[in-house]
């Protein structure tokens, strides 16, 4: 799969093209929806490549910062699952004043003509482009009578409501992950590189792979979760490891300690023997074990819930695996 980071990056000779728009973030079942039609499309076209077109960074992050959503996906993550759901290639445009500036017209001429030579465009049936958001389906229709391409807006439609990013961040911050699991057809996963912590979890007798939690980023309310953790990169020096492992994953201030920093702090089932310090993993969302993190009186006291965390981590998720 091919991925473009600006339109100066398509090769002049590339296309025609299907390209579907928008900003992906989550690539939810809504998502993979207007991707699956994009993809029936390019194959009734003639099997012509299917361009998924996204923005970075969120365009509210440039309009209105204050206003800018909590991310469910960087840029990196976002294209590798636009690829997993049928993008030939992704262009990730990036987001800035200028490209605000840029009146509908000018989006349509510049991208979807020139840069991507666009025979059919799918996209949600509310998107809209162009500067104060002035574009939409209709607009894309009236030009892809004088450009040549056939356009299509689609219902992101769910079981119950309209699948969205929103509806999964909601879901997040009250720690549902199981119902954000099913809107993104897969659990939540946030990534980052190993960091030391104060190692109190390994003198405990559970150590920990500890993430920085990312201000910008969707992460899970605070509370104990059932999860896996994929080794991505393995530490400098250090062993690979192939395969999912269990844990149970720890999301906020460790309060019992007076913690300040709001981590992702992960617990290998049965492990002490891992080599993560600098590896880059990605923690998989399974399952809510309990919710807010809660202050403990005592060590002891501490133990008992952490050797239960862990008891309900590998219930889960040995009947997960079961199934």
């Amino acid at each position: 799969m091919r991925v473009w980071h600006g339109v100066d990056q398509v090769s002049p000779d590339f296309g025609p093209t299907v390209v579907t728009i928008g900003n992906f973030d989550g690539v939810h079942r809504g998502h993979q929806q207007v991707l699956a039609h994009a993809r029936a499309r390019a194959a009734e076209l003639g099997g012509l490549p299917v361009v998924a077109l996204t923005f970075d960074p969120h365009p509210m992050r440039v309009l209105r910062p204050d206003h800018a959503p909590l991310m469910l996906s960087g840029p990196e993550q976002r294209a590798e699952l636009l690829g997993a759901h049928g993008a030939d290639a992704v262009l990730i445009l990036p987001f800035t004043k200028e490209v605000s500036g840029w009146s509908p017209e000018e989006f349509i001429e510049r991208v979807l003509v020139n840069a991507l030579h666009a025979k059919a465009i799918v996209v949600g049936e509310n998107f809209r482009f162009g500067h104060k958001a002035a574009g939409h389906v209709d607009t894309l229709v009236e030009a892809g009578t004088r450009y040549g391409f056939q356009v299509e807006g689609l219902s992101l439609a769910g079981d119950e409501q309209p699948w969205s990013s929103t509806y999964v961040r909601q879901r997040l911050a009250d720690g549902d992950v199981e119902a954000a699991a099913e809107a993104l057809g897969r659990p939540l996963r946030v990534t980052g590189v190993v960091v030391e912590g104060d190692k109190r979890g390994r003198e405990l007798g559970y150590p920990t792979a500890n993430l920085p939690a990312d201000p910008g980023a969707a992460v899970p309310q605070d509370g104990v979760y059932a999860g896996w953790l994929t080794v991505l990169t393995p530490a400098p020096g250090g062993p690979a490891y192939p395969d999912p492992l269990p844990a149970a994953i720890s999301v906020g201030s460790n309060p019992t300690f007076d913690g300040l920093d709001r981590r992702v702090e992960s617990y290998v089932l049965d492990r002490d023997d891992l080599e993560l310090y600098g590896a880059t993993v990605a923690v998989d969302f399974v399952a809510r074990l309990r919710g807010t993190q809660i202050r403990f009186d005592s060590i002891d006291e501490l133990l008992v819930q952490m050797k239960a965390d862990v008891d309900g981590a590998r219930r889960i998720l040995g009947a997960r695996a079961a199934d």
